[in-house]
């Protein structure tokens, strides 16, 4: 789950870490339709575990018209009670400015089988900006949410990040991210990996994660595997 009271979570392409993949579905449509799936060794969000350190099956599906983007993804979690699902609905605006990708967007967590007296579901809101430096690309983020997972209310996450292509079909990417929470203690939480383009579609990932954060289950440093394909 997420921390605080662990939470779980996903922003799809965030809690992967596996690369970018694209396919339009039709040529004569204004609006590009890309279905993606996955299965990762371990479901983890910002550092903690969302799976209780199992694997996870993961999918979605991406609209994108424009500059303007929608789409969901969902994958099983388990957070020691009776959730066990995530989805997420997200959508936003991308632009370029100066030579800066903007990223504007909305997400929205909601979980399936939640017990009553808790409130897992959340909102958060984005802004994200990247620019690409030769074979790499520099980015940063941050994340808000004025009624945040569990028992927390208003809560940030920013978060540093980076990737570079060292030959043909390979990306080594990482980031190191804060977050900010109004009840439960903030954090530090970082992550590093490899992936390998398989085929045009087929990626392999290979993350380790880490949190500063001791004494706690699911945060522990480890190492993640996952393949995600896109159609």
């Amino acid at each position: 789950m997420k921390f605080g009271f662990f939470r779980s979570a996903a922003a799809a392409a965030l809690a992967t870490g596996l690369i970018g993949l694209a396919a339009p579905a039709s040529a004569q449509s204004d609006i590009d339709v890309a279905f993606n799936a996955g299965i990762v060794t371990d479901y983890v969000f910002r550092g903690f575990s969302q799976t209780a350190e199992d694997p996870a099956i993961q999918g979605g599906v991406d609209l994108t018209s424009g500059s303007f983007y929608a789409g969901a993804w969902a994958s099983n979690v388990d957070f020691g009670d009776d959730t066990d699902a995530e989805f997420d609905i997200y959508g936003g605006y991308r632009t370029e400015a100066s030579g800066f990708a903007l990223d504007f967007g909305v997400i929205g967590y909601l979980y399936a089988g939640t017990p009553d007296e808790v409130d897992y579901n959340y909102v958060e809101f984005k802004a994200a900006t990247s620019r690409a430096v030769g074979p790499a690309t520099i980015g940063a983020a941050v994340y808000y949410s004025p009624d945040f997972f569990g028992v927390d209310e208003a809560a940030t996450y920013a978060e540093i990040n980076g990737s570079f292509s060292p030959a043909d079909k390979w990306t080594v990417s990482g980031a190191i991210g804060q977050q900010w929470l109004d009840v439960t203690d903030d954090y530090a939480t970082w992550n590093a990996g490899v992936a390998y383009a398989l085929t045009d579609n087929l990626a392999l990932d290979v993350r380790y994660h880490d949190t500063d954060v001791k004494g706690v289950d699911g945060a522990y440093d480890r190492v993640v595997a996952g393949v995600k394909l896109v159609f």
